[in-house]
């Protein structure tokens, strides 16, 4: 839907590599499209493949349609799947987010599905046995660089002492 976005598969496969070196790694979950991709089983097969992937933590984010997006959105809807239009007119009126009550719905269904595989928890039974890496120890990730040539060199980030992150 979104046009030169890295596909779920392969942004789960940053997850699961990133999980396999120690890095704990939260999940924003979004957009979660009304009608399309918010029934129970869709939640359960989506929390459930990024529990698999190893992130500990996920956010859910019900879509949002600010103007500009909204009007793109909608003629799109329309054209795919008009049956969903007056849905989308229940739950969003004349805004760009969807009813309070809808939010909270979404909202707590995937945070109780989560909270089944061992998301969102501190010191879930997820983390047992896991190996983190020491104080002094660097992980070393290779990123692309924006511009870079096929075959040129790709940074790692840079060395040092790791700091813990303030939660």
């Amino acid at each position: 839907m979104e046009p030169g976005t890295p596909s779920p598969r392969a942004r789960l496969g940053v997850v699961r590599a990133l999980s396999e070196r120690g890095m704990e790694c939260s999940v924003l979950m979004a957009p979660i499209l009304p009608g399309l991709t918010d029934s129970a089983e869709q939640i359960e097969e989506t929390v459930a493949a990024v529990a698999e992937a190893g992130a500990t933590r996920l956010s859910p984010i019900v879509l949002h349609l600010r103007p500009g997006a909204r009007e793109w959105y909608r003629a799109w809807l329309a054209r795919e799947h008009p049956r969903l239009l007056p849905l989308y007119r229940e739950l969003y009126g004349r805004g760009s987010y969807a009813s309070d009550s809808y939010q909270r719905i979404v909202t707590t269904a995937v945070r109780e599905i989560a909270a089944r595989y061992g998301l969102n928890r501190p010191g879930s039974p997820r983390d047992a046995g896991r190996e983190k890496p020491t104080e002094d120890e660097q992980l070393s990730i290779e990123l692309p660089v924006a511009g870079a040539e096929r075959g040129a060199s790709t940074p790692s980030l840079p060395s040092g002492p790791r700091r813990p992150v303030a939660s």
